[in-house]
């Protein structure tokens, strides 16, 4: 699998040749450095451990910093991506190029937090009669028998967003090598400025 962690600056708009437009994503892709690698003879799996970011001295935590190879700074977050498709080593830089000639990506992140909602925006409930006189234009009506307890997974109020949420198969408009971005069309997950993790898309490549 192809991934790398990045991060979501926002959205714009790109114009094909024929002047139509369409809404795009834009993603940075900062180099990920290879921190170190998982071997079947070792580990029993192949894996690739990648890093990303950068974090202040006062910040870095021993137990994370002795994960470390000698001379590689430690970075913000570290991630560990199972079948890597290309060959690294450890101190390996990998930048937005290698996603050239994927047509199609997946993207994870954490969604935006949107507090506690009722049933009518986190379930898109239908709510009830609009008309005068009805007291239950927003509510969810029963939730079970009078002898039966509210069973678990009932839909019901609650926090809603703020969870890591994956969207598949959006296709991967450009890459600009020189900026360190891709365009993905459609929205992506999260805020500007929030942490993603792009990969290869699993159902169509």
């Amino acid at each position: 699998m192809l991934g790398l962690m990045g991060r979501k600056l926002g959205m714009t708009q790109v114009f094909d040749a024929a002047g139509g437009n369409r809404a795009v994503t834009v993603i940075e892709i900062q180099p990920n450095v290879v921190v170190g690698k998982r071997t079947e003879e070792a580990n029993g799996y192949s894996a690739v451990i990648l890093g990303w970011g950068t974090i202040k001295p006062s910040r870095r935590k021993k137990p994370v910093s002795g994960q470390f190879p000698e001379g590689l700074e430690p970075t913000r977050r570290l991630r560990e991506v199972r079948g890597f498709e290309r060959d690294c080593q450890a101190g390996d830089k990998i930048g937005v190029d290698a996603f050239e000639g994927v047509r199609f990506v997946d993207v994870q992140a954490v969604s935006k937090g949107k507090g506690f909602q009722g049933v009518m925006k986190r379930h898109n409930f239908a709510g009830g009669r609009g008309s005068h006189g009805s007291l239950g234009h927003r509510e969810m009506g029963s939730t079970g028998q009078a002898h039966v307890k509210t069973l678990p997974g009932r839909k019901m109020p609650g926090r809603m967003g703020g969870a890591s949420t994956t969207v598949q198969n959006l296709p991967l408009v450009r890459i600009d090598k020189d900026k360190g971005v891709m365009l993905v069309a459609g929205a992506v997950p999260g805020r500007p400025g929030a942490e993603v993790f792009v990969t290869r898309a699993r159902k169509k490549g």
